[in-house]
């Protein structure tokens, strides 16, 4: 998956257009069990975002350049697979931009700093 690079304990992930909700549900999900950790360093949007459902908080990290980018998935079951997954500050998030819709709702700082901590 592009935009995604593994670094050992840590992936980074730039410039992340997302795909398959199953595909990156999948892949998140065993890359928390294994005890990853996340930096973002540009953008992660879609399907990548269901990260935040996996990854435990104290886990990922932001540097000024990061932005979720939140959507309606093109089938129901990805909406709700990424929703369901999301934190309650995430969704409250999410929102209060309009919620989940066609177009991508964009957190980046300062916002993203007031979920995740500095890189």
């Amino acid at each position: 998956m592009s935009g995604l690079q593994d670094n050992g304990d840590t992936i980074d992930v730039s410039d992340n257009h997302g795909g398959s909700v199953a595909q990156y549900d999948s892949m998140w999900s065993t890359l928390a069990e294994n005890g990853k950790k996340v930096r973002v360093v540009g953008s992660c949007q879609s399907a990548c975002t269901t990260l935040l459902g996996h990854v435990p908080r104290d886990r990922i990290c932001v540097t000024p350049e990061a932005a979720f980018g939140f959507h309606r998935a093109h089938k129901q079951y990805g909406t709700e697979v990424m929703w369901d997954g999301y934190p309650a500050d995430i969704k409250a998030w999410i929102k209060s931009q309009g919620g989940l819709t066609a177009e991508f709702k964009w957190m980046r700082a300062p916002d993203t700093y007031r979920f995740f901590k500095h890189c």
